[in-house]
């Protein structure tokens, strides 16, 4: 479901948005604030029919979910600021449904309510295949890696990545002139590892590079695993090379089930850790592959479905319900450090799903609340 936006037409079953200048320093301001995250922004401007109109009850809204104090709301100087220095490297932040965003992407749950593109927008459009694996990579696994990619590239599929090092930087390489996406986890101006930075302007050239942080931001550990849902989220399958048990490329893996995206892993020698990962998701159901081929295969009854991204319901802006004292003790009490399903949320509390999301949304604004794969939630 998209938030409330611009200007709206649809074209060959494709929904296409523009969003007004003003639109798009609201939502930056709205995204760019303290404890709004992507599901949050879609709730707040669901709910309350624009983004201006939610920045205005940020302040109420974590006071009612417990805020000791009111969380920092992104000023509209601050949002024209990182807009005119984006634009400086030509990085347009985009919304769901407007020509470079990835199409895919717009469909998941917490997709980027504005996301962060440079280079060429139409490789964002095309078709593309996730390959992630070791960074501590064989030399086999990075001969098979750059094969696979050169020849989905040459199949006409654009690559999508980390770029990190071992697999990741691989798979770029072998692509950089059939099209090639790197999904960064820092601000574009923050690429990591640094030594990759020519790779990631070569990438530019045909390719493209996306992120949804704000310039200037250093990506942390906690920002890796954020990023992979985008990985995943652009693509119609991911491809795991080489992943040790307890590898990043596993997590990602375990999101595009998670979307509903196909997952293929390369077999490798039960002798090699490196592989252990990877066999063990072909035995939990992942795609066996060996070759391009078979990818190829895989998604081609997936790629002549349409694209749709998913729209606005008319009555989703009255979709929450003023909860009372009890109400809200009441769904408190059920929610802990373990993360609970939101439908077992509304089932045990014998509360109304409006009410529910409502009483969720002021915790996460008060900074009380996380949010899980699944639809699941805790408190922190």
């Amino acid at each position: 479901m998209l938030p409330s936006r611009g200007t709206c037409v649809n074209t060959d079953n494709q929904t296409v948005i523009h969003l007004t200048d003003a639109q798009r320093i609201d939502w930056l301001r709205l995204i760019r604030s303290d404890n709004v995250g992507p599901r949050t922004f879609r709730s707040l401007v669901n709910h309350f029919g624009s983004a201006r109109a939610a920045l205005e009850r940020l302040p109420d809204l974590a006071k009612r979910g417990g805020a000791a104090r009111p969380g920092r709301i992104c000023s509209e100087e601050d949002a024209k600021r990182e807009l005119a220095a984006s634009r400086k490297l030509g990085i347009d932040w985009l919304a769901p449904g407007e020509a470079g965003y990835p199409p895919r992407l717009a469909g998941i749950d917490d997709a980027p309510p504005l996301l962060g593109v440079r280079g060429a927008r139409d490789a964002l459009m095309r078709p593309m295949i996730a390959i992630v694996g070791s960074r501590n990579a064989s030399g086999a696994g990075l001969k098979f890696a750059e094969k696979l990619a050169r020849d989905l590239g040459d199949a006409g599929f654009v690559i999508a990545s980390g770029p990190a090092r071992g697999i990741d930087q691989a798979a770029h390489r072998a692509s950089i002139n059939s099209g090639t996406i790197a999904v960064l986890a820092g601000g574009h101006d923050k690429v990591y590892p640094p030594e990759h930075l020519d790779l990631h302007f070569a990438i530019l050239e045909l390719g493209a590079a996306i992120s949804e942080m704000p310039l200037g931001h250093v990506p942390r550990a906690r920002d890796f695993p954020r990023r992979n849902r985008l990985i995943s989220g652009v693509a119609l399958g991911v491809a795991v090379i080489e992943a040790a048990h307890r590898s990043g490329s596993l997590i990602t893996a375990r999101i595009a089930a998670e979307q509903g995206r196909e997952v293929f892993a390369v077999p490798g020698s039960p002798l090699d850790p490196r592989a252990a990962g990877t066999n063990n998701l072909i035995k939990q159901g992942a795609m066996l592959i060996t070759e391009a081929a078979d990818i190829i295969n895989a998604v081609a009854p997936i790629m002549e479905r349409p694209v749709d991204l998913p729209g606005r319901e008319p009555d989703e802006v009255a979709s929450f319900d003023e909860p009372d004292s009890s109400d809200r003790a009441r769904i408190i009490n059920l929610l802990g450090p373990s993360p609970v399903g939101i439908d077992d949320l509304i089932r045990l509390s014998d509360t109304k799903a409006s009410v529910v999301r409502t009483v969720l949304l002021e915790l996460e604004l008060a900074g009380r609340l996380e949010r899980h794969g699944g639809g699941l939630v805790s408190l922190l």
